[in-house]
């Protein structure tokens, strides 16, 4: 086979897509790698998303093999969505950075910078946990051949990635237990596998792809003739720079954010090359855009009637554009605090909205947020201080890479990892408190006191745990501790609430699922009221997928 000794721009950007399509066929494979015999993240769906953006980025020129490393980085970063997302974003910056400023890339150069990711990938892991998708990395980039041969390169560094993917059951007992490998390291794997399909021009098209997000049709008679705009216009645009009207040279893009800033509200706005992103919500759209029209022409323009937007909004899915929340509204002087959390199903939505959250992102177990997810929930807080309850510990990470990105604002992601300690968190929080290192002590505490229990399907055998659990029945755990499993699901619910410890406590809320009869959560929670006498029970629609059964206690 003929030597590959320099990897260009077009290759790289050919290696990214083939490693998403690689992805893409297996990620239903590498999400059943879960170790837990519930609906736990779909670690191949976070992945996949998230590369996914990264090539989104790059649909465009496609300029010198940096400057596609590091769009592609960007795109990931924003579109990263659980631990897994986040932590493949990493690595890509850390790839992005090695390749800083190089036209093409030999293979020393490669491996180098393969080295920069690992330590990128290790610096997102606060506690790094070997046997996961960081071992497989660095074990693979350790014994890769850095000779001048980019086909032996990535042979060795497959050939070694596959080992030690093999070998993390042996580092991680959850992993020997389950019978499994690590989900992450098994992604990794089928990407860098799909990269070197593309080195050897072994070029595939995607299959299954799942369809668009359908976009919903806009109801034209909530804005008539009576109408006031209320709400202003959400405007965006890519504008470039163009030599014809300004030195690019010395062009400071300040005088741009100045303006924008002096004339509209919710300003997000950042320059990349010669392109400069706005975001801005204004009642004269057609004046800024003649102010900006001197510094460049546009390549992508999109105006929308807020008002119209505000009608539109649906509380079940909870996605929204940008700033299109009443909270955005303009004049509006900064509230010490605003509050962020995730939560799914129209219920559980709705509870935390009036308990106080500001902005509820959808999403939860097989359906994690992405950092934009995040950066635009954000946008929509007027708040000097914003407070995070992500409910997950998948969603954790996405949300503290947001926070980092964002400087509009103080923002503190709080250690809330299930839906309860969210709950309680929001619902205890004193806004008067204008010290916010106490506030967020104070409900870092009250969180540690909440206990979260859940019933759901056992979507397969499994080993390992105190209670044998047989796919098809109900199981009830508390973080990864199974408690109780069932073929009925009231038994297994009792059996939960039993070991949660329900006669030493004083207040249980119980959420009911989405698929849950409306008669049987009322029967189980009338049970539970004559089993434990001096516990107030309140029943609340959560509408919750996955968990037929969230109990909170207090």
């Amino acid at each position: 086979m003929e030597k590959t000794t320099e990897i260009d721009s077009l290759l790289f950007a050919s290696m990214l897509r083939q490693g998403a399509v690689a992805l893409g066929k297996e990620r239903t494979v590498v999400n059943d790698l879960n170790v837990f015999p519930v609906p736990d993240g779909d670690t191949g769906d976070n992945m996949y998303m998230t590369l996914k953006a990264g090539c989104k980025a790059i649909n465009g020129d496609l300029g010198t093999l940096s400057e596609i490393a590091a769009a592609s980085s960007s795109g990931m970063l924003l579109g990263a969505r659980g631990n897994s997302g986040v932590i493949l974003s990493r690595i890509f910056a850390g790839l992005a950075k090695g390749l800083q400023g190089l036209i093409v890339a030999d293979v020393k150069s490669f491996s180098l910078a393969m080295e920069t990711a690992v330590k990128e990938a290790y610096k997102a892991v606060p506690v790094p946990v070997e046997g996961t998708i960081i071992t497989v990395l660095r074990e693979g980039v350790l014994d890769a051949d850095t000779g001048d041969d980019f086909n032996r390169y990535f042979d060795t560094l497959l050939e070694a990635m596959q080992v030690s993917l093999d070998h993390t059951p042996e580092l991680l007992q959850v992993l020997k237990d389950a019978g499994v490998v690590d989900s992450g390291g098994a992604g990794l794997l089928c990407i860098f596998r799909g990269m070197n399909d593309a080195l050897h021009g072994l070029l595939t098209q995607e299959e299954n792809t799942p369809a668009p997000l359908a976009v919903p049709d806009i109801d034209l008679s909530k804005f008539d003739e009576n109408s006031t705009l209320e709400f202003g216009y959400c405007t965006e645009f890519l504008l470039r720079l163009t030599r014809a009207k300004v030195n690019l040279d010395t062009f400071d893009e300040q005088v741009i954010f100045d303006y924008l800033n002096q004339v509209g509200q919710s300003v997000v706005a950042f320059r990349e090359g010669s392109i400069v992103k706005v975001h801005v919500h204004t009642f004269t759209p057609g004046e800024i855009l003649n102010h900006c029209q001197q510094y460049g022409e546009f390549l992508t323009l999109k105006i929308e009637n807020m008002s119209l937007q505000h009608h539109q909004l649906d509380p079940e899915h909870g996605k929204r554009e940008m700033g299109n929340s009443p909270r955005s509204t303009f004049h509006v002087p900064l509230k010490p605090y605003g509050v962020v959390t995730v939560a799914s199903g129209k219920g559980l939505m709705e509870a935390f909205k009036e308990i106080g959250a500001d902005e509820v992102i959808a999403g939860g177990q097989t359906m994690n947020p992405s950092t934009q997810d995040f950066l635009d929930a954000f946008k929509c807080v007027n708040a000097r201080h914003i407070l995070v309850f992500p409910n997950n510990q998948n969603i954790k990470m996405a949300a503290e890479q947001a926070a980092g990105l964002y400087d509009a604002a103080d923002v503190r992601v709080m250690p809330s990892v299930t839906i309860g300690e969210g709950y309680y968190g929001i619902a205890s929080f004193d806004r008067a408190n204008d010290d916010v290192e106490a506030v967020v002590a104070s409900l870092a505490e009250v969180m540690q006191s909440v206990v979260t229990g859940m019933v759901a399907t056992a979507i397969r055998d499994a080993k390992g745990h105190e209670v044998a659990v047989h796919c098809g029945d109900y199981v009830g755990y508390c973080g990864k501790q199974i408690l109780s499993d069932a073929p009925d699901r009231i038994q297994a619910a009792k059996e939960l609430c039993k070991l949660l410890g329900c006669a030493s406590r004083d207040v249980m809320l119980v959420f009911q699922g989405e698929d849950v009869p409306k008669e049987e959560a009322e029967r189980l929670v009338a049970d539970l009221g004559e089993t434990y006498k001096n516990l107030e029970i309140m029943l609340n629609y959560g509408g919750q997928p996955v968990y037929d059964y969230i109990f909170v206690l207090c």
